[in-house]
């Protein structure tokens, strides 16, 4: 641990000094010292750190839904929900007639539905911290589209799993997926009419004492959501949404930080952990093409999610790059394929792709400039010009997450 530790910060301080973000150095340390490549390995077995990657995982939609507030929900509610539902129709659509076109089998194409169409919720997130944009206006669709994601992915898992392991029971599969839409509605009575109460349970002048608490309750919670079927991050991403409206929530948002940057950290190491380099070149084309269909698909989705909020080329740029990103999801179902005996191309498929878009998406956020001077001149009513200093506006420092409160 304390090896995957420095290997990460060693890697991530060279690739500073060249301006490059923090996740695919983190997830490049994980691949090089792990034991699919030669040299020196630090951890044999990717599944000594799944604990911690858990935790990573679990630190980081915490502080997604710190966020992510209860009001945004009410205010954009209707927005938001036909922003994700968009952007899941365009990228689960492409990703299922992808799954076919490749010829692998019925199975294999639903697994590659979601592998194209579910976005990342952690690279997403530490991307948005990375590079300060947490208080942009277009962040709210943002992370407004990535909850929409992870109810899609809870039931999707659900539906899923008998369906990829052989099992002829619909009744098992509409009865898992039940059991997870019940918890996630009562997730969502306590985060609309608990906050108080949970407020009062939560408030402590004791800074030790908070962050046991709350960090107690966003594990937890995370815990009894796997046990309900439901991901486990969706848990923790709850328990943030509800402490953050609370009279605690700009402490906890100090306090979580150092703990969420260290895990998450442990995180992606431990992804890397998991590529296989020897297995990629025999999927090179199929990744490609599939990287392909995922830029475009998130662009069409940007331009609809930007006409219904009246964003201009910059945010727009914004939301169709830091959406790119896949990552967690995807193993999980390659994990899932693995296990239930489906073609053995999946896996180093889905290594290639995850890899590819978890190292491009990062990067490309903080070039999204770019895209949007190509939008600006293609856009309706899009001047150079006048482009040139609207995202001159749009790219000033936001300011200070809480400012407002």
């Amino acid at each position: 641990m304390g090896g995957a530790f420095v290997a990460a910060a060693v890697l991530a301080r060279l690739g500073s000094r060249i301006g490059l973000p923090t996740i695919p150095l983190f997830i490049l340390a994980g691949a090089l010292l792990g034991p699919h490549t030669p040299g020196l390995v630090l951890v044999e077995d990717p599944h000594d750190l799944e604990m911690l990657s858990a935790l990573g995982l679990v630190l980081l939609l915490f502080y997604l839904g710190l966020e992510f507030h209860l009001d945004d929900l009410k205010n954009g509610g209707r927005k938001l929900v036909l922003a994700g539902v968009v952007y899941l129709v365009l990228n689960v659509g492409a990703g299922l007639a992808f799954g076919f076109g490749l010829g692998w089998g019925t199975s294999e194409a639903l697994v590659l539905a979601g592998v194209l169409g579910i976005s990342s919720s952690a690279i997403i997130t530490k991307v948005l911290v990375d590079l300060g944009r947490i208080g942009n206006p277009e962040t709210k669709a943002i992370l407004g589209i990535i909850v929409i994601d992870d109810i899609f992915l809870a039931l999707y898992l659900a539906a899923l799993q008998p369906v990829i392991s052989g099992a002829d029971s619909m009744a098992s599969a509409v009865g898992q997926a039940g059991k997870a839409f019940g918890f996630l509605l009562v997730l969502a009575t306590l985060a609309r009419w608990g906050t108080g109460l949970i407020g009062r349970l939560i408030a402590t002048k004791d800074n030790e004492l908070l962050v046991v608490s709350f960090l107690g309750a966003a594990v937890l919670m995370a815990g009894v959501a796997e046990e309900f079927g439901v991901a486990d991050v969706i848990g923790a991403f709850m328990v943030g949404l509800m402490l953050g409206s609370t009279s605690s929530g700009d402490r906890i948002r100090e306090l979580v930080n150092p703990l969420r940057d260290a895990f998450a950290a442990i995180f992606f190491f431990a992804f890397g952990l998991s590529i296989d380099p020897g297995d990629l070149p025999s999927v090179l084309v199929p990744v490609l093409v599939a990287v392909a269909i995922t830029l475009v698909m998130n662009l069409l989705s940007a331009l609809f999610t930007a006409r219904m909020y009246g964003f201009g080329p910059q945010p727009t740029a914004n939301v169709a790059i830091t959406l790119t990103a896949r990552g967690e999801f995807a193993l999980i179902l390659a994990t899932m394929a693995a296990t239930a005996g489906l073609d053995e191309r999946l896996s180093p498929f889905i290594a290639g792709y995850v890899l590819v878009l978890a190292v491009l998406a990062p990067l490309a956020a903080g070039r999204s400039h770019w895209l949007a001077g190509v939008l600006d001149r293609v856009l309706p009513g899009g001047r150079p010009e006048k482009g040139r200093k609207a995202r001159a506006r749009e790219e000033a420092p936001a300011e200070p997450v809480g400012a407002d409160r």
